[in-house]
């Protein structure tokens, strides 16, 4: 009897979750159960598999509604019938048509009208929903000739009557109002919760006709899906046949290339491969993901290939990854083998600056009708629950906002804000809205509108209404097409590089690189800013501390910096391991045996998967499991339960003492959801050796596209830091020679149009693009026929010095500015055969104090560019040592003044600490450690230069200051406000720092680990 029921993916409306919907179908008796959500298929997958686990045969619509009205609710016969539903709801939501008054002719769907929208002529298929307590009605005559086509209706919104509170609150958050302004029909009706069926029948014995319509809606409906078939485009060619021999042809003419002379041991292992690919029939996916790269490499773009796909040899033939799986010992099966339960993926990055153009080949050349990315739910969070229930309340903004930052037991004590906290918390993990995934696509065999409803978010490319894993549960292999700007700092450096110097670089050399004594020689002392995934404060300390100077200790590093590794207490101990070689023991020899390139400590997913075969002694299948859980794919915490319970079993079969048992298990839990496969880590260090490679031997130009590609991990100044520090010569936006992005002459870097805070992106790309046309600009009268723009925006321009090429001081071009553009009209900005001369004013002489510049630039970019920020300290001290003579002092005090770069905050169990960068005076860099009691009388005063003193501890040849005491140095005042007090530090404010903020749970103390150094014994 229950044709229209909701889960709360009827955004903003239902309340129930597909598991409680299904749990409380069982419990009022039901055999069967209609989901039928509102203008969405997003659960009817996981609430098909929910009812045959609960014994109800399932049944799927949805409910059609135009913003607040409820037109009609759409029952799928089958199949075919989902897909006319899907095809309403995809052009109403991709095409602009309307949703109408009534319903289309559909074929294999069953339609029910709520009594205030009846059409005047009923279609077979059509049908009255009539309420329990709208059945006085049928008395009416008139009603009596509808008898035929009525059916029970009897909606499911909710549970308890506190739920029916929370609708409330949800629909005042859609509409935007209080709760106490929702209008009668903005909500739902007060009885929409299940009821014992029969008690539904009770109520409706009198029509016995209304109780048959509806079961025989019931009986002509289903809902038939394989899970179990593949639903992406099966063949790249015409068949399976023609697939599998062109995978063949390509892979061994990418053999050629990769290896000119290979050994029986790549030959086998391509063979392996290929016969796996073949009987899973995977070619197709294969080919299609090398169209992608065919002409992504056609357009001169950049691609990285990562993920298990790079543990395939054909993947690096074909030239879709640039790993090869046999040197770093690699093997396939972590990307395809037959106990897998679900599809692989290939993970491709492309330059931000490119990946929307590949996004437009693939919709284009395959197909919108068959192209999506995938859905993902964003779920109310804990800023926004309080921040949104609140409102519907009627509380302030001030409330909000402390509600919003500020944990709930510091909250006030107060009636209403009880209300929130109680209603708020049951909004936990509820959907709020759909989204796009950030990479995931899928290339469908099928229309998709066979087995969704596409929908069209902003970013403009479509979307299904459901998320990657169940994209992955009905037999979709998704293709990740992601955006770095790593990618396009490398690209676009090789452009310069080759502008500049003539030189063409090969950046797929690769091998070279990683055999470049001076790259190696950079890698050991982290003297990588700027450079792909090693440049962040906690990658470059690692990369001292293991003197890294080569590819496999780079990989391992690539992994171990991953929290899991760290949060086990492994990437420390690996430290020591890779330091102190013979000062160790193997646990056991399973570790020796599996993990004997990274000292017996798991390192790799695959890692944990070794030691979950071979010491646990676990299944295939289990493995799966854990591989799935250690890439935050795993939704089963019950599975992931029978997987220990499994283990722990296996290893006392195989006599190991359940302490051994316990610790290894407790390495391999620290893993999930952590941890990089060794393929990933090996692509990301390859990348990391190309940007490296690159700023060793091109550093202007390499920073410089730094700059341009939104740097990475710090702020703009760092990387012009590092690019002076490189050998150029750092000058302000010139309006005759800068471009909208930063760009170089030699040696000279002059800063792009676009760093100018307050200069419009339309006029920072106008100005260029006119001198590229109309030649140079040859004074400000000049420049201004020229170039549209307002007074304000000029006198910013001479600010920052964009017309020093007059010759000119700032004074007298801002009082020439002004008596310019007092008369001066827009319209007659046009170019003229014959240039008037330039009218020259006999201006006063006006003197200028020589950092008046520096603070315009803080100003108007943020930093200072004509001096070090070093030379505006009122003080002349400069720190009794360098940062480059830290490790000399091991264990001894120091005092240093240093320029704050960023700080990252660490969560203790004592408290936040932070870990501090700097560079000191001859621009080098050092870290230093903040713990909370230190902190709480000598905390961080944002940014600028500080006076340290503190105890330098050489970890592992990394020297790191443990702070005692710290103090802000003051600034000499601001000299453009010589006369205005209050004015006079205003602009040190904008002195920036970056700051890193984690929220996670403390990391244990290596105490508190106990990782066994010794072998354990089994007794």
């Amino acid at each position: 009897m229950f044709l229209n029921s909701h889960t709360y993916h009827s955004l903003r409306y239902g309340t129930l979750s597909v598991e409680e919907l299904v749990k409380q179908a069982v419990d009022s008796g039901a055999k069967e159960l209609a989901l039928t959500d509102i203008n969405t298929v997003t659960a009817i997958y996981d609430f098909k598999k929910e009812c045959e686990r609960s014994g109800i045969k399932p049944i799927v619509g949805v409910e059609i509604r135009r913003e607040n009205q409820l037109l009609y609710i759409t029952i799928a016969k089958d199949a075919t019938g989902i897909a006319e539903i899907n095809r309403l709801l995809t052009n109403y939501n991709c095409e602009g048509a309307d949703l109408p008054q009534v319903s289309p002719d559909f074929e294999k769907v069953f339609v029910i009208y709520p009594l205030q929208n009846i059409p005047e002529t009923l279609k077979e298929n059509e049908f009255i929903g009539i309420r329990a307590e709208e059945l006085n009605l049928l008395i009416r005559p008139e009603w009596q000739k509808f008898l035929d086509k009525i059916v029970v209706l009897h909606p499911i919104t909710f549970k308890t009557k506190k739920e029916f509170n929370l609708h409330k609150i949800l629909r005042a958050i859609d509409q935007n109002t209080l709760i106490s302004k929702l209008a009668e029909n903005d909500f739902c009706r007060v009885n929409e919760t299940f009821k014992p069926l029969e008690k539904i029948k009770e109520k409706f014995k009198r029509y016995p006709k209304i109780l048959g319509n509806t079961q025989f809606i019931l009986d002509h409906c289903s809902f038939d899906f394989d899970f179990t078939t593949p639903k992406n485009k099966i063949y790249f060619t015409e068949n399976k046949a023609d697939d599998d021999a062109l995978l063949r042809l390509l892979a061994y003419e990418g053999l050629k290339k990769r290896y000119p002379e290979p050994t029986k041991t790549v030959i086998d292992r391509i063979e392996k491969e290929l016969k796996v690919i073949q009987e899973m029939d995977f070619a197709g996916y294969f080919l299609i993901t090398l169209d992608i790269v065919k002409y992504s490499n056609s357009r001169g773009f950049l691609h990285v290939g990562r993920g298990s796909g790079a543990n395939s040899i054909v993947s690096y033939c074909l030239g879709i990854t640039e790993i090869c799986p046999i040197e770093l010992n690699l093997y396939f099966e972590r990307f395809l083998n037959k106990n897998r339960n679900n599809p692989p993926d290939f993970d491709i990055d492309w330059s931000w600056q490119e990946r929307d153009e590949i996004l437009t080949y693939i919709f284009k050349r395959y197909g919108k009708e068959y192209v999506a990315f995938c859905g993902t739910n964003v779920e109310f969070k804990y800023r926004s629950i309080f921040r949104e229930v609140g409102k519907a309340f009627g509380l302030p903004k001030e409330e909000l906002d402390v509600l919003a930052k500020n944990p709930m037991e510091v909250h006030d004590d107060n009636k209403v804000v009880k209300l929130v906290q109680k209603y708020g918390m049951l909004l936990e993990k509820f959907p709020n809205q759909r989204s796009m995934h950030s990479c995931g696509i899928i290339i469908s065999q099928e229309p998709l509108t066979n087995y969704t409803a596409l929908e069209m978010p902003p970013k403009g490319f479509p979307i299904v209404q459901f998320d990657m894993n169940v994209a992955e549960d009905i037999g979709f292999e998704k293709f990740d097409i992601l955006s770095q700007r790593g990618l396009g700092t490398i690209n676009d450096t090789l452009k310069l590089v080759k502008k500049n110097q003539g030189v063409d670089i090969d950046i797929h050399q690769t091998a070279l690189f990683k055999n470049d004594k001076n790259c190696n020689d950079y890698l050991t002392i982290g003297k990588t800013i700027g450079c792909f995934y090693i440049e962040s404060p906690a990658m470059r300390g690692l990369l001292r501390r293991l003197k890294c100077e080569n590819y496999p200790t780079l990989v391992a590093a690539s992994s171990i910096i991953r929290p899991g590794v760290a949060q086990s207490g492994m990437m420390r101990e690996y430290i020591f391991r890779h330091n102190n070689p013979t000062q160790f023991e193997y646990f056991h020899d399973v570790f020796k045996e599996q993990l004997g390139e990274t000292y017996g400590i798991m390192v790799y997913q695959e890692d944990v998967i070794k030691i979950a075969l071979h010491f646990g002694g676990v299944s295939a299948d289990d493995g799966d499991v854990l591989r799935r859980a250690m890439s935050g794919k795993s939704r089963s915490i019950k599975k992931l339960q029978e997987v220990k319970d499994n283990f722990f079993e296996s290893c006392a079969r195989k006599g190991h003492p359940e302490q051994l048992s316990k610790e290894v298990y407790r390495q391999i839990e620290s893993f999930a959801g952590y941890s990089f496969c060794k393929a990933h880590s090996a692509s990301y260090a390859v990348e990391s050796y190309q940007s490296l490679y690159l700023k060793v031997y091109y550093p202007i130009e390499f920073m410089v596209c730094a700059i341009n590609n939104g740097g990475g991990f710090y702020r703009t100044e760092v990387y012009v830091h590092e690019c002076r520090m490189g050998g150029g010569k750092i000058h302000n936006p010139c309006v005759n020679k800068s471009l909208f992005e930063t760009t170089v002459y030699g040696e000279d870097v002059f800063l792009g149009l676009m760093h100018i805070e307050k200069l419009e992106s339309r006029l920072a790309n106008f100005i260029p693009d006119e001198r590229r046309k109309n030649g140079g600009y040859t004074s400000l009268e000049n420049f201004i026929k020229r170039v549209p723009v307002g007074i304000e925006t000029l006198q910013t321009l001479i600010f920052v010095g964009a017309f020093r090429f007059t010759g000119k001081p700032k004074n007298e071009l801002l009082i020439e500015a002004r008596l310019l553009m007092v008369h001066f009209k827009p319209e007659y900005r046009l170019p003229t055969f014959f240039e008037t001369p330039v009218q020259e004013y006999e201006l006063p002489v006006l003197k200028r104090n020589r950092f008046e510049d520096a603070f315009d630039e803080i100003e108007i970019l943020g930093f200072a560019v004509s001096c070090s920020p070093f030379d505006l300290l009122q003080t002349k001290f400069r720190g009794n040592i360098m940062a480059k003579d830290l490790p000399k002092y091991h264990k001894q005090q120091v005092k240093m003044l240093a320029y704050l770069i960023s700080r990252k905050h660490v969560p203790t169990k004592k408290g936040t600490m932070f870990f501090g960068t700097w560079i000191d005076v001859e621009g080098n860099f050092f870290d230093t450690a903040h713990f909370p009691d230190n902190l709480q009388k000598y905390p961080f005063q944002g940014g600028g230069c500080y006076l340290l003193a503190g105890m330098v501890e050489v970890d592992f040849h990394f020297p790191t200051i443990t702070i005692f005491k710290m103090a802000k140095m003051p600034f000499i005042p601001d000299p453009r406000y010589a006369e205005d007090k209050e004015m006079r530090y205003e602009v040190h404010k904008k002195i920036n720092e970056d700051v890193s903020m984690t929220w996670r749970q403390p990391y244990p103390q290596e105490h508190e680990i106990g990782l066994p150094r010794l072998k354990m014994v089994e007794k």
